[in-house]
């Protein structure tokens, strides 16, 4: 694990209240692709549960206009974020970036809670690759997991179990309940879902000559059967989280998107999900994640940092 690794540990001590045009167009171009990746676990389909264009899934609070606005209220959000962590700023202020974006997408949704578990993965994820960026360091996996703990990582783990547990979540409620994992947890271990496992998992689908759509469902169903998914226990508890993680093993065994009937088989994983109303929001979070270090690695290569 990357948090018992070896790595730099002393804090930058960088302060850049007027950021330099490279350092806006570098944020810029990470906010773009933030966006872009929650725009691509949107539209995926099939995901058991989920909303897409298709269908709301499990919903009856939300459809997919509703994550639009969402989408639209956070594509700042990420730019200051990613300038925040090219400055070296301190957990606090990335903190409250996210808490004003939170406030932001809860007035454009009407209350509706679309993206908070995303707000925070990929805002930190932002973070790790605008600080990157402005070392002028090539994004890799090791590179911003490394960004990760040596500036934000101590803040991250406490973050992880705060103290104060009145007026949680419905995910921090089912966290503290069940002892399951969530956006915070992901984080103050670097994110070990994403890195180790979904990552490696929609890079190897692609190496198959698969498209990245179908890349991204095996990434998905991947997800699936590791992360203790808050929203999956929130809604149906342990058994709840049980059998999402049985039906996606089941169809990742039968092959995947490999299978000539993966459609048919996804399409009646979806069914059985809304039946059931369970909602694997959590993994849906850490597909958008991967997706946009999967498109961070490819925009900011070797080749095109100095661009």
């Amino acid at each position: 694990m990357l948090a018992q690794a070896h790595v730099h540990t002393e804090r930058s001590s960088v302060q850049s209240p007027t950021a330099s045009p490279q350092r806006k167009h570098s944020a810029q171009q990470i906010a773009i692709l933030a966006v872009r990746s929650l725009y691509a676990e949107l539209v995926l389909y099939p995901k058991p549960g989920l909303v897409s264009l298709r269908d709301n899934g499990s919903h009856v609070d939300m459809d997919a206009a509703c994550f639009m606005r969402s989408l639209f209220s956070l594509r700042h959000y990420f730019r200051d974020i990613a300038l925040a962590g090219a400055a070296g700023a301190e957990f606090h202020i990335l903190k409250n970036l996210g808490i004003a974006a939170e406030q932001r997408m809860l007035k454009a949704t009407r209350g509706i809670n679309t993206h908070r578990g995303a707000i925070f993965a990929l805002g930190m994820l932002s973070a790790a690759a605008g600080y990157c960026l402005s070392r002028d360091c090539v994004l890799t996996t090791t590179t911003v997991r490394q960004a990760l703990i040596s500036q934000w990582g101590q803040a991250l783990a406490v973050h992880s179990a705060p103290e104060d547990t009145q007026h949680l979540s419905h995910g921090l409620q089912a966290a503290k309940r069940y002892a399951a994992s969530g956006a915070r947890e992901e984080a103050a271990l670097c994110f070990p879902s994403i890195f180790e496992l979904a990552l490696p998992r929609l890079q190897q689908s692609l190496q198959d000559d698969r498209s990245l759509h179908l890349a991204q469902v095996d990434c998905f169903f991947t997800l699936m059967t590791h992360i203790s998914d808050t929203n999956l226990y929130h809604r149906g508890g342990i058994a709840g989280i049980a059998y999402a993680k049985d039906t996606a093993q089941k169809f990742l065994d039968q092959g995947g998107t490999a299978n000539p009937q993966w459609l048919i088989i996804a399409e009646n994983c979806h069914r059985e999900f809304v039946s059931r109303r369970l909602s694997p929001g959590g993994a849906a979070d850490m597909l958008a994640a991967t997706c946009f270090v999967h498109h961070c690695m490819e925009k900011f290569s070797a080749t095109s940092i100095h661009e």
